[in-house]
């Protein structure tokens, strides 16, 4: 869809990352290479994973910098389970692996351009609400052989209700911003881009519906309809029941997922 919205408005494609633990051979992989996506290494050795961050980040500095064409990179590893995600300081620490010794410089090169994504409707909620399940219970969860693979189906193919998407200003940074140390600075930018994310987060009636319910109470019932409420209610009954464990935790499970957007978006600070 990113790639869509980039080429309807007159830009190139970028290039994507993707995990190499997805890239099992067959048909994901190929609609991959054909979308100019790039794997990142998620497992080895600490000096092979060293290795291969530093190459990474003088590859993406090279395809921003001398290539002028952008790089699709999730802020962290992983699916949000949730609902919440944070930018890991360690992906930026992986970018400043390369470039200057001045780390503004560094990052202004790399023209950081935030962009938030939602859906009215989870597409995983129910793998996501499982498995955080298991944790929340400390229950045992193993990872099915191909579920990797269905979630990247499901993500695909089942229904998101309406999608939006939001592009940032570039997260532009100045010599006052830069702390007494990489990690300080670091920690302090990772703020910068999820204050932009959640500023510019569409929320949906399907997530002030679970905010409410979470709550027992109607604070934003003028953002839904009765309608809306029974559909979402039922959707979550539904998705709760093909699940394994106590059905009220599940089901307060799923719903932090949908309520947690919300959350961050009256707690993210105006400033960093």
């Amino acid at each position: 869809i990113l790639q869509i919205l980039l080429v309807e408005n007159g830009h190139e494609t970028s290039e994507i990352t993707f995990g190499d633990n997805l890239m099992k051979p067959g048909f994901v992989t190929d609609l991959c290479h054909l979308n100019r996506m790039l794997s990142v290494k998620r497992t080895g050795t600490a000096r092979e994973l060293y290795s291969y961050s530093k190459d990474l980040s003088e590859y993406v500095r090279a395809t921003v910098g001398s290539n002028k064409n952008s790089v699709w990179l999730a802020q962290r590893g992983g699916r949000t389970k949730d609902g919440s995600d944070y930018t890991q300081p360690g992906l930026l620490k992986m970018l400043n692996m390369t470039g200057g010794d001045n780390l503004v410089d560094n990052f202004n090169e790399l023209h950081i351009l935030p962009l938030s994504i939602s859906f009215e409707f989870e597409p995983c909620d129910d793998f996501k609400t499982q498995e955080t399940y298991a944790k929340e219970t400390e229950t045992a969860y193993v990872k099915g052989e191909n579920e990797d693979m269905e979630s990247i189906r499901k993500g695909i193919l089942e229904p998101k209700g309406r999608i939006h998407m939001h592009f940032g200003n570039e997260v532009q940074l100045n010599e006052d911003q830069l702390e007494e140390n990489e990690n300080q600075f670091n920690k302090k930018l990772a703020q910068l881009i999820d204050q932009s994310i959640y500023m510019g987060y569409k929320l949906w009636s399907t997530n002030y519906i679970a905010f409410d319910m979470l709550n027992g109470n109607t604070s934003y019932s003028k953002e839904y309809t009765t309608e809306e409420k029974e559909l979402f209610t039922k959707h979550v009954e539904d998705r709760v029941n093909t699940l394994s464990g106590d059905k009220d935790i599940l089901t307060k499970t799923m719903l932090n997922i949908y309520a947690n957007p919300v959350l961050n978006k009256i707690q993210r600070p105006t400033s960093v």
